[in-house]
């Protein structure tokens, strides 16, 4: 698939293994932090120094440069803004007000007379400032054009000195002086507003590509298509390919439609089961499915679950020997399925051994298929995976059984207490341990940083929404200033 975005939706939707639509509530809340960025977009701007000459009576002229210009006692008024379907979006920031500050050299020529002077000059000003973003697809990536810019000048009162010089030199300097400001200011300012937008788009992406980073795991979030403005929402489709050290996987049959996603929440996330699989079977490849469980805590574990069919050499080894040990790892690829009737079903087979007073030679080494549908959820900082067993089934090799229990009917017991076991002991245990460690990968991500309110993850067919309201989190303005100001 080439980098660029695909121009046809229908094509483009095939490629989209995650799409993210923010809706207009959404865009309210990043409203309020849009004066921040404006703020360091003027504070940032650097003015060059600008020279010119102005004629004068008699056939002499004024030469002069404007040095050192600087922005103070920055204030915005209030901003406001609107969804434009098929462009962009409308940003108005309205009574900023602003001191412009500098040194002004002058020189009068003539044919009697040259000297030359330097002036120290404040602009006090109140200036709105209208932005049109148009986005569109750079590089693969979610870019902004701000070219559509301008400021509207309400007032631009120039003092000299402090105003101690005499009228007439500052009737001389205040026409082109406050024009050469405004020319300067739009100028710069706009373009500086054209570059922390698309900091700002990049630094959103980058975001998300670390969010979705892990070890030698990552995924590819270029996007397939442009993005998408309507007057609700804003809406972006990305490839959602698996990574994992130097192979890609690819989703070209993807089943995603915009219809799938509602306008309810202010920010959705489109998943498809291609992308989960692919994550799956990389965890898998990359040994990340693997529990050893020992000691006291093994032992906590099944006299908290008592079981009346564990055969003895089974309860001396867990109950009596020093340190047992069980381990279990996935031994093929997970797979998932989601539905709308029975949530996300995920298939996993498992090897596990048992072992007991620290020797490497398991007493029972066993192989477990289990079945069970998975409803997540997320409260209190907190994921929860909420399994439920519907199939399992236990297999054991014989070779690692003690010679003793050689009978038909002591497999059959060993069999039926081995898929006990495993639906109301391990699968709960290993469910336990996943909330744990993908709550703490979360956390590490920066997913507790976020004020996440009444998140939901729905079911469908072949693909799972994720929807919820949000509180923009200030240590992502704070980063986010950070680059742009360096």
């Amino acid at each position: 698939m080439s980098k660029e975005c695909l121009q046809d939706p229908a094509q483009a939707y095939k490629f989209t293994g995650v799409a993210c639509r923010l809706t207009y509530p959404a865009a309210v809340v990043l409203n309020e932090k849009t004066t921040k960025v404006i703020e360091a977009a003027f504070q940032h701007a650097k003015f060059p120094t600008i020279k010119g000459e102005k004629a004068l009576l008699l056939g002499s002229k004024l030469v002069y440069g404007l040095d050192n210009l600087e922005i103070h006692n920055l204030t915005i008024g209030q901003s406001a803004f609107e969804l434009r379907p098929g462009e962009g979006i409308s940003l108005m920031i309205s009574n900023v007000s602003v001191v412009f500050r500098g040194t002004i050299q002058y020189g009068y020529g003539s044919w009697l007379l040259n000297f030359g002077h330097s002036l120290d000059f404040e602009i006090e000003s109140d200036i709105d400032l209208g932005i049109n973003p148009k986005l569109y697809c750079g590089d693969g990536k979610v870019a902004a054009d701000t070219s559509d810019c301008f400021l509207k000048f309400h007032e631009l009162n120039l003092l000299l000195q402090g105003d101690r010089e005499p009228n007439w030199l500052k009737k001389i300097f205040t026409n082109f002086l406050t024009f050469t400001i405004k020319v300067a200011a739009r100028s710069q300012i706009c373009q500086e507003i054209n570059k922390a937008a698309n900091i700002l788009a990049d630094f959103i992406q980058e975001t998300a590509e670390d969010f979705l980073t892990y070890g030698n795991i990552s995924v590819d979030i270029n996007l397939t298509g442009p993005p998408v403005v309507t007057a609700n929402y804003v809406e972006s489709y990305h490839k959602g390919f698996a990574k994992y050290n130097n192979t890609t996987t690819v989703i070209d049959e993807s089943n995603f439609n915009p219809l799938q996603l509602t306008e309810n929440k202010m920010l959705y996330f489109w998943l498809s089961d291609q992308l989960q699989n692919s994550l799956l079977n990389i965890a898998h490849q990359d040994g990340r499915f693997q529990l050893n469980i020992s000691g006291t805590e093994l032992t906590e574990l099944f006299k908290a679950n008592p079981s009346d069919d564990m055969p003895d050499y089974i309860r001396k080894c867990i109950m009596e020997s020093s340190s047992p040990e069980l381990r279990v790892w996935s031994s093929s690829n997970p797979w998932l399925n989601t539905s709308r009737d029975f949530g996300t079903t995920v298939w996993a087979e498992a090897l596990g051994q048992l072992h007991c007073g620290g020797s490497e030679k398991p007493l029972v080494s066993f192989q477990t298929n289990v079945a069970l549908e998975v409803r997540p959820t997320y409260a209190n900082k907190k994921l929860s995976l909420n399994g439920k067993v519907t199939e399992v089934s236990a297999g054991i090799n014989k070779l690692d059984v003690p010679l003793e229990i050689y009978t038909i009917e002591n497999f059959e017991k060993l069999s039926t207490f081995l898929q006990n076991a495993v639906e109301k002991i391990g699968v709960p245990n290993v469910i336990s341990v996943l909330d744990t460690e993908v709550t703490r990968v979360l956390d590490k991500q920066g997913t507790n940083l976020f004020d996440i309110y009444n998140p939901e993850v729905i079911p469908y067919d072949g693909y799972v929404v994720i929807q919820m309201d949000f509180g923009f989190p200030h240590h992502l303005l704070v980063e986010f200033l950070r680059k742009t100001l360096e």
